[in-house]
This record gives C-alpha cells, structure tokens and sequence, in this order.
C-alpha cells in the first residue's frame, strides 16, 4: 500500500471502481482505500451453502450506455428475464408481457384484470416518448412525481394500483411512486432498449470484472479511511497517505462524514431481502412475481436461479422475496409473515422452504424525489482537490454510479494533469 499517489479514491463500489478505470486509462497513478474485505459495495454477492445470495435484489438493465462501455457482458453471461411479469390479483396470478417482444402473449393476457387494452396501448405510447431523442434529455424534462405521471399519461387507477406501483415502487423501493418523473421515463427508456438480467455468477461479478484489470497493488482492502486533511487522508492506523487529489465514493452517508457534512446528503430508501432453498421453484420461468394486491409484506418475488441455474446448487432453487423498506420487525417475525403471503400464493410446501439469508439494506437506493434530481447531477468538486462521487450525486442506478465515477475522475484529470 502507497503513503503517496497522485490520485486517491474512497470506496470501492461501483463509482469508485469505474473511476479508478478512467484514471488507469489517463496513466496516472492512484490508490483506492475499500473499508470492507472486497469490491463491490452494494453490488457484491455472497456464497451461502451453495447458493449464491446478491446483498439484495438486483438487476442489470443491459441498455445502460455506461455499462455497455465498460463491461464485458459476454464475460458476465448474462441470462434474461422474461420480458414482463406475474401479477397475483385476487387468488390468480396474471401475466403482463411486453408487447413488442411477446405480442402472443400479450395478446392472450389482453383481458386480465390489470389494465385494460387502452392502457396497453398507453404503454407503447409512453415507451415511444422515453425513446425519443438523447437520454440526457430525460433528465432536463420539468419533473412532476411518476404517480402524478402515470395518472398524466392517462393510465387507469386499476392499471397503477395492480401493475405499475408493485413494479416501479420495486424498482424505485418507493411505494408511494413520489420518485421523480425523471427517473419513470428513465427505467422505461432502458428497459424497452434492453433486457433485465442476472451474471452468471451473481451481480457481485460486474464490480469483480470492473476491478481485474486494475493495476496490482492500486486497491487496498480492510483500509478504512476515517480522516481527510487537505491533501491527504488519514486511515484508521493512523497511516497518512498523500495525495493530488482525493475523490471519494462511498455511499452518502459516509461522504457526509468523511466530508464534515459539506454537501448536500440525499435520503436513502431501504430494501429487504429475504433467500429461501426449496427442491421445487414457486414458478417455472424466469419472470418477476408482482404483488398486484398490495397487501405485502412482499412487494415482488423471483427465483434467481431459474434466471441464472449457477445461482443454486444442482437440484436446488433460490427463491429471492423483497420487502419495500426496512421492518421494525425482528428477522424471525419478518421471515413468519413472508412465509404467510406466500403460502397464499403457492400453498402449504412453502413451509418446506428454508430460509437462507435476510438482507437488511438501509441505503439500497438514494431518494429520487423531483427536487433531488435538480440539477441532474450535484457538484463534483467539493474544494480544492476533493471530489465526490456516487450514485446520490447522479440518480439512483448502476448508470449512475459508474457516470458518476467517471465524471469525478475527469473532473480530478482536468484540475491536476497538464
């Protein structure tokens, strides 16, 4: 480990590591310091008995432009969700297909009770819309909430109720749909661009493949930064390393310790996850599963491992159920009131199923209220030789993170590389 780099990075996220890629690119030496035993920050993936557990359910919209950039997505094997969903509604579940690619079967679901033909064809409409002209266009159209949206497109209250608010409010963990319209067209832009799919070997695989060509010796594990001076930062041994410049990517609240609170921190919304085992899948496709009735806990279920077999053990699956936020509840009481929802929906050999892993995740995604997302992007440069960097400084997403991480670092080469 250095005591003196031109650069150095906080954090060894997303945002951090795509910003130690386009250091490496400019050939100017760096060194980023990652408080926990590996990459990846919210996007790594655990291994449980087998069975491969990412810190939450995630994932990777192909259609990302920042993505398509910097990853290999030949090298990820990545395996696609069915393009649409199950809504359970009244004791049935109901499948709502992407027309574009599954007309068949969006013709024969045209009748569920979710929305109706004329919705449908709203959906194309506003598909089209989100389409229209560069991405960063989305991001300087006036902003209204995606509820005040989705009722501005004319979308049925059936159609919002039963489809869009399990599906967006998963996406956005926001039940309330208060998430600027911004990001609505956003997420509807990528995934009509692209697939939402799984790496063969879990999410934590894009911060691992971010990280390999990285220099040796340019990431430090188990090294917590808990000081910054100007010109330095100061580690939790006390080690004092010297730098240029110093851009730190950590998740918002840690910056706004790190930085003494001087920038503007965003809330953050919670996710919880819990990991079932179970001999036999709950569905037998690779489709998300949409609480349409909105009586929770869960707001939507999947099983990974239909998406990704790699993901369990052979002759297993994993079944990832999600919670919008973070319960009072103990985990034991959590783990009893999912397993009620889903015995509704898949009958009593849930009791089978043994539970894995609940994964509490505080700061899953930064609030994206209207108000948050003006300007598109918060400042980089914080003073003289700090920056920052993050998915709170750009939106809420792995495009976000990884542009984040690039801009701080072109933002540090034009200040200190002639």
């Amino acid at each position: 480990m250095k005591t003196m780099a031109d650069f150095v990075i906080v954090g060894a996220g997303l945002a951090g590591l795509s910003c130690a890629r386009r250091l490496q690119a400019a050939q100017v030496e760096f060194q980023l310091f990652e408080a926990s035993d590996g990459v990846g920050g919210r996007v790594r993936t655990d291994i449980v008995d087998g069975f491969r557990l990412d810190r939450g359910f995630q994932i990777l919209l192909t259609a990302y432009p920042e993505a398509r950039e910097l990853l290999d997505y030949e090298g990820l094997d990545l395996h696609p969700f069915y393009p649409g969903a199950l809504v359970r509604f009244d004791g049935r579940f109901h499948r709502v297909a992407d027309p574009t690619r599954h007309p068949i079967d969006a013709l024969a679901g045209a009748l569920a009770p979710v929305g109706s033909m004329i919705d449908k064809v709203r959906v194309l409409k506003v598909r089209r819309r989100a389409r229209a002209g560069e991405m960063s266009d989305l991001f300087t159209r006036p902003e209204i909430t995606t509820m005040e949206a989705l009722r501005r497109d004319g979308f049925s209250s059936i159609m919002i109720e039963r489809f869009f608010r399990p599906f967006l409010g998963g996406i956005f963990l926001d039940k309330d749909l208060v998430t600027s319209s911004r990001m609505y067209e956003f997420v509807l832009r990528m995934f009509s661009l692209g697939d939402n799919a799984l790496p063969g070997l879990g999410m934590g695989s894009i911060a691992e493949q971010l990280a390999e060509p990285l220099a040796p010796g340019s990431v430090a594990l188990r090294a917590r930064v808990q000081g910054i001076e100007p010109g330095s930062v100061i580690l939790s041994d006390d080690t004092r390393v010297k730098a240029k410049a110093v851009i730190i990517a950590t998740e918002g609240p840690e910056a706004a310790r790190l930085l003494n609170r001087r920038f503007a921190e965003r809330a953050y919304c919670a996710q919880t996850c819990l990991y079932y085992a179970t001999e036999n899948p709950p569905v037998d496709e690779p489709i998300l599963v949409l609480d349409g009735e909105n009586r929770g806990p869960l707001s939507n279920l999947a099983v990974p491992s239909l998406v990704a077999p790699s993901y369990a053990p052979e002759g297993c699956h994993l079944v990832a159920a999600v919670i919008i936020g973070n319960p009072a509840d103990n985990d034991t009481t959590i783990d009893l009131k999912v397993r009620a929802q889903m015995t509704e929906w898949f009958g009593n050999v849930v009791a089978s199923w043994r539970h894995l892993k609940t994964y509490r995740i505080p700061h899953a995604l930064p609030s994206q209220r209207p108000v948050s997302l003006e300007p598109p992007r918060m400042p980089i440069k914080i003073d003289s030789g700090l920056y920052i960097c993050g998915d709170h400084t750009e939106h809420g997403s792995i495009q976000g993170a990884m542009v984040s991480g690039r801009c701080a670092a072109e933002a540090a080469l034009l200040d200190h590389v002639s």
